[in-house]
C-alpha cells in the first residue's frame, strides 16, 4: 500500500502501540468481581442486545468483516470454552470473538486500564471486561468468577499477545501462562485468528477475514507444565498458519 504507517520495535513481546495513556485503577480484594441477580441481566441485556446491532454494524462496514469456520462452535453452544485471538485492533478486538460466538455470552480477560476511564468503566465491566488482578486475594476472586463462567456455559477471550499492534499481520510470540485456565477447567480452546486482506472491484480495500479454528484440548497425559505448553504451542502454531492469508500491510512492523 503507498504511504502505509511503519512502526519500529525492539520486543515483541513488551512493546505496545496503543495510543491510549491510561493510569490503571488497582484491582485489589476489594474489587467485586461478582454482581447481583438485576447487575447480571442488565449486563446480558447491554451485551448481546442493544450493543450486538452496533458491534455487527460497525465490524461490517468498518472492516467488511467475514468469519470462515464460525460453524467449529456449533457443537459447543452448551459447554463453556476459551476462544484465544490476536491483537491487532484497540476497539474492534472488544467484540469480534462475540460476534463470533453468538448467542453465546463471551467475556474478556483484560488490563485494568481498560476499566479504568471514568465514567465507561462500569459499562465496559458490563460489556463483559473481567480485569486482571492486582493481588493473591483478588486473584483468587478472579479465579472464582472464570469457574463461574464456565459453569454457565459462556466464553472467555483472551488475548495472549497482551499489548495491541494495530493491524499487524503476523503472530507475536506470547507465553503459555494463560493456558492454565483450560488447563484446570478442563474446557476446549478455540482460536481466531484476524487476518487482513484485500477486496474491493479494485481490490485497493482492506477487510478483515477471521478464522475459527479448534477444539483444541489439553493433553492430559502430560504434567500440567507440559499441558500448557503443549496446547500453546498447538494454538500457536494455528494462528500462525492462518496469519498468513493476509495479503495486505496497513501498517509495516520492522525490528529496530
Amino acid at each position: 500500500m503507498k504511504n502505509r504507517k511503519v512502526i519500529y520495535y525492539k520486543d515483541e513481546l513488551n512493546d505496545e502501540f496503543s495510543s491510549a495513556k491510561i493510569i490503571p485503577r488497582k484491582i485489589d480484594e476489594n474489587y467485586k468481581y461478582k454482581h447481583g441477580k438485576v447487575w447480571d441481566f442488565c449486563s446480558w441485556v447491554i451485551q448481546n442486545v442493544i450493543s450486538m446491532p452496533i458491534k455487527v454494524g460497525y465490524a461490517k462496514l468498518k472492516f467488511r468483516i467475514k468469519f470462515v469456520g464460525k460453524e467449529k462452535l456449533k457443537d459447543y453452544k452448551s459447554s463453556g470454552y476459551f476462544v484465544y485471538a490476536n491483537h491487532t485492533q484497540a476497539f474492534a478486538d472488544t467484540f469480534i470473538p462475540s460476534i463470533a460466538v453468538f448467542p453465546k455470552r463471551n467475556f474478556l480477560i483484560v488490563n485494568p486500564e481498560n476499566i479504568s476511564v471514568k465514567p465507561f468503566g462500569g459499562l465496559i465491566e458490563m460489556l463483559g471486561a473481567i480485569p486482571v488482578p492486582g493481588n493473591k486475594t483478588a486473584m483468587k476472586n478472579f479465579l472464582d468468577v472464570i469457574n463461574e463462567k464456565m459453569e454457565k456455559d459462556y466464553s472467555i477471550t483472551i488475548y495472549p499477545e497482551a499489548h495491541i499492534w494495530p493491524y499487524y499481520t503476523g503472530i507475536r510470540n506470547f507465553k503459555s501462562v494463560s493456558f492454565k485456565y483450560p488447563v484446570e477447567l478442563k474446557k476446549p480452546v478455540f482460536c481466531v485468528t484476524n487476518t487482513y486482506q484485500k477486496c474491493g472491484k479494485s481490490m485497493d480495500k482492506v477487510r478483515i477475514v477471521s478464522y475459527v479454528d479448534g477444539p483444541f484440548f489439553a493433553d492430559e497425559s502430560l504434567s500440567v507444565r507440559e499441558q500448557k505448553e503443549e496446547l500453546r504451542n498447538r494454538v500457536y502454531e494455528c494462528m500462525v498458519e492462518r496469519s498468513r492469508n493476509s495479503n495486505v500491510e496497513v501498517v509495516r512492523y520492522v525490528k529496530g
